[in-house]
């Protein structure tokens, strides 16, 4: 029986660190995030309630007051954002220059790492995730709202996104987070945004809540959110993800 308790032990300590191992392709990643940030999960920019049927969500867009700028599919669907885009983690590596994202995804184990990090994941209704593109965040005070209700400003012409005061710390720590891990360049006026708004939204409750259940299958935290790590401005990235990746 002792053997038997030792067996099973260690198989359910195996079963344990498979089932929370962290994702291995994007694909990957969306599935886990789904079960990560359901069931009482809303979109990220509009703060709109979600439904899901099986891998679909669908944000209930009246009891937010969100209207359709353009596109109603979009609208009406949830889509796996990348706070920090492919584009400006991708365009650093040589794999991007070779051949954009594709190639990435492809040849280059770190890029999937980057583009599967849960950490830089959020549920966003698709228009808004459309409409942000790989747009630069900034703070638009003179832009409209197209969005009805939803908090969010888009400038097309200046490829600039505007996102809620709710969020902004939250998207400054991400940024801080892959910044650091991957060893990726912010410039110095996004330091300057993202120390800003850092500072102006403090770490919530529901945002610590999140940093630990994505810490169960990313094997660490986001230092940034438990406060073991703070970005100043000339912050030198420590690049600590890279070697891990390869």
């Amino acid at each position: 029986m002792k053997f038997l308790s030792c067996c099973t032990g260690s198989f359910l300590l195996l079963f344990s660190v498979f089932a929370l191992a962290a994702p291995a392709n994007f694909d990957q990643a969306k599935r886990l995030a789904q079960r990560i940030h359901a069931p009482e999960a809303k979109s990220f920019y509009c703060d709109c309630d979600i439904r899901w049927q099986g891998k679909k969500g669908i944000p209930d867009l009246t009891g937010c007051g969100y209207q359709v700028r353009k596109n109603g599919p979009r609208a009406n669907r949830i889509e796996w954002e990348h706070i920090m885009p492919a584009h400006h983690f991708g365009h650093q590596r040589q794999c991007w220059q070779d051949g954009g994202r594709k190639n990435c995804v492809k040849t280059d184990s770190v890029f999937r790492a980057m583009e599967a990090d849960l950490y830089n994941l959020v549920p966003a209704i698709g228009e808004v995730n459309g409409d942000r593109s790989n747009y630069r965040f900034g703070v638009l005070p003179s832009t409209p709202a197209r969005h009805g209700a939803c908090p969010v400003k888009v400038d097309f012409k200046q490829q600039v996104f505007e996102p809620a005061p709710p969020v902004r710390g939250d998207i400054a720590r991400i940024y801080f987070y892959m910044a650091d891990k991957y060893n990726l360049n912010l410039s110095r006026a996004q330091q300057q945004l993202f120390i800003a708004w850092h500072k102006q939204d403090p770490v919530t409750a529901q945002e610590h809540e999140l940093n630990q259940r994505i810490s169960q299958h990313m094997g660490h935290d986001n230092p940034f959110v438990s406060g073991k790590r703070e970005w100043n401005l000339g912050y030198k990235p420590t690049g600590y993800g890279l070697q891990a990746s390869q």
